[in-house]
């Protein structure tokens, strides 16, 4: 019997820290994007893996709260800041897109990620 294997591949996902309005930013630009004709297959998949990653970050907060509220607490964000862990890939793929407010763009790439 032969056992077939993938290569391991690893990815590292950084923390953005994003308020609720940037979030929703987000998730604005992101369905407008997905629907958007000629969007590539492989830039649509880590989009969706952004959103995925947007509902996972809400959940993440419910089931273990104090992890993001002792950053918050040190560095004085709002409470409505959270942590959407990205790939490099994802990220790239989300700034590449026009929809993209500027406040998201300048929180994605500014102070608030942990790269």
């Amino acid at each position: 019997m032969t056992m077939v294997s993938e290569p391991i591949t690893h990815v590292v996902l950084v923390p953005h820290w994003l308020s609720s309005a940037d979030r929703d930013g987000l998730t604005d630009a992101l369905e407008a994007a997905l629907v958007r004709p000629g969007l590539p297959a492989s830039t649509a998949d880590r989009l969706v893996d952004v959103l995925t990653e947007l509902h996972v970050a809400r959940a993440r907060d419910v089931v273990w709260p104090t992890s993001a509220a002792r950053v918050r607490l040190v560095t004085g964000w709002d409470s409505d800041t959270l942590p959407v862990r990205l790939s490099a890939m994802e990220l790239a793929c989300t700034l590449s897109l026009p929809e993209l407010p500027a406040t998201v763009r300048e929180s994605l790439t500014g102070g608030r990620s942990s790269s």
